[in-house]
């Protein structure tokens, strides 16, 4: 059993076709998929199961991938060590964002982090939090910005900023004049949110009960840049954190309103793979996030 050889399952794991984990490694298909059928014959098992234009990993296979990523990231981690002086913020980074953070948060963070680590491009992705989850687990990401809690085996996360959320209403609606509402109040409104796969959906029904027991109808939006739309058309209303209603991302049609206390909102934090071999690449997004000047957000201590 050889590095080269989990590089290559594990490849094939991500990309679960032969081809493109070829062409991802540097060798070509057929020497790919010799390596591949010798490690099978070495262990004694299938780790995948070939089928036409498809490859599936065994419940075995699951299992030597998982082990396969932790030897390969325990690997990287010697070169590091071996290589006293290496600096970690030289080289790529993929960022994984909600995206119900991404549009409003890396637009200031970028330059801040370009500025303290020059040598550290970004590949960015931004997604849901179960997909952006699946691709820190086998590898594709390395670290990911999403809504805290998150609990998951052999990941580590710590905390940057809380926000709180707000309701956003049309010019003309009867609430235009409120300086302070009442969360409750809303379950008496058509409120707009983002549909069930985005996690800040069940935030605010999480934090307003009473409009989680009138969410029968389940208006939705496939993003709050959509949902902002809709509700200047006055379809209806909506809650967006503060980060999305900062001065650049206003509209004279709409209206804030602060909710009163206990204010719903959310944590924001950093999640990364236990043994993640470029510690300092954390610090140095925690610091960037820290310097941010986004009226609303409160950053949190460690």
């Amino acid at each position: 059993m050889t590095l080269a050889e989990l590089q290559y399952v594990v490849a094939v794991a991500q990309e679960r076709h032969f081809g493109r984990a070829a062409e991802r490694v540097f060798v070509t298909q057929p020497a790919l998929s010799l390596a591949i059928k010798k490690l099978e014959d070495d262990l004694g098992v299938t780790i995948f199961e070939r089928r036409q234009n498809k490859v599936e990993l065994t419940p075995l296979g699951e299992q030597i991938i998982h082990q396969a990523q932790r030897v390969l990231e325990e690997a990287e981690r010697v070169k590091i060590l071996a290589a006293q002086g290496k600096d970690q913020l030289n080289g790529l980074l993929r960022l994984g964002v909600i995206s119900t953070v991404g549009p409003y948060i890396l637009p200031d963070l970028v330059p801040r982090l370009n500025a303290r680590a020059p040598k550290m491009p970004l590949e960015l992705e931004e997604n849901l939090t179960q997909n952006l989850a699946g691709m820190l687990k086998n590898g594709k990401l390395d670290v990911i910005m999403i809504a805290l809690p998150f609990e998951e085996s052999g990941i580590l996360t710590t905390p940057l900023y809380d926000e709180p959320f707000q309701a956003v209403v049309p010019v003309g609606h009867p609430w235009q004049k409120k300086k302070l509402l009442d969360s409750r109040q809303l379950s008496t409104e058509k409120v707009l949110l983002p549909h069930a796969g985005h996690c800040f959906r069940q935030q605010v029904l999480e934090a307003c009960p009473e409009l989680s027991r009138s969410d029968t109808e389940g208006w939705q939006g496939n993003s709050l840049e959509t949902i902002r739309q809709m509700v200047v058309s006055g379809f209806g209303i909506t809650v967006m954190p503060c980060s999305a209603l900062t001065s650049k991302h206003q509209n004279k049609r709409l209206i804030t309103i602060k909710l009163a206390e206990p204010v719903p909102g959310r944590r924001i934090g950093l999640a990364w793979r236990r043994g993640y071999t470029r510690p300092q690449v954390i610090e140095i997004l925690r610091a960037s996030v820290r310097a941010l000047k986004i009226p609303g957000l409160s950053m949190v201590d460690e």
